[in-house]
């Protein structure tokens, strides 16, 4: 990882794949991913940690499941949110967005428990960042 300051603007610049995070930095043993988002992504849950996420531009919707039913979070540009372990759920973005999140080393983008993986959606842990 750099050791200098690192321009999230300049990162989302360097790729255009969608659903396909990038890892910009580590933090102890977290990943700091961006990625750019449009439609939806899958169903999916990860059993062992929550998944923050921060809108850098744009607007991403988080539907999830929970013992109460499902519900929609709407995350307008400078929103958080974090979805607890355990808690199935799908983001989408219907008009794009470019995100951050902040994750465990490791953790697949699916989860470990999810939907079919259709062809727009990137299963990875994260890609090196290429700047």
């Amino acid at each position: 990882m750099s050791s200098e300051p690192i321009s999230l603007g300049r990162a989302l610049a360097s790729f255009d794949a969608l659903w396909s995070p990038r890892i910009v930095t580590r933090v102890n043993d977290y990943d700091v991913r961006v990625a750019k988002v449009e439609g939806e992504h899958i169903w999916h849950v990860h059993d062992d940690t929550d998944e923050f996420f921060l809108v850098l531009d744009g607007e991403l919707r988080i539907s999830l499941r929970e013992p109460g039913g499902e519900r929609t979070v709407l995350l307008p540009r400078g929103s958080a949110f974090t979805v607890p372990r355990g808690t199935e759920h799908k983001p989408y973005a219907p008009s794009g967005a470019a995100i951050l999140m902040f994750e465990p080393t490791g953790t697949p983008t699916v989860g470990d428990r999810h939907d079919e993986i259709p062809e727009h959606v990137d299963s990875t842990t994260g890609h090196a960042l290429g700047i």
